[in-house]
């Protein structure tokens, strides 16, 4: 039997092709900023959950609406940088 694939590592690696808004997109935003509280938060992609995430963001979130495609560009733009940059 082959081994099992390891698990994915925290945040780090951004989903190379995930369509913004998509449920693997989301699930990368929700494990990045920790908004599901192991199962327990709002569903991805969800006004309560965008508002979440909104809320994580603090003074970095976009000014766009929450859950708007411009909204969804600028939250992945800015944790791949956040992530692209060394952790202090």
């Amino acid at each position: 039997p082959t081994p099992a694939p390891p698990p994915a590592s925290h945040a780090e690696s951004a989903p190379a092709n995930a369509a913004l808004g998509s449920a693997e997109w989301c699930a990368w935003v929700d494990q990045s900023l920790g908004t599901s509280n192991h199962g327990h938060g709002p569903d991805q992609g969800s006004a309560e959950w965008n508002q979440t995430v909104q809320n994580k963001l603090g003074q970095e979130a976009p000014q766009s609406s929450p859950g708007s495609p411009e909204w969804q560009q600028s939250v992945d733009a800015l944790l791949r940088t956040r992530l692209s940059q060394p952790s202090s």
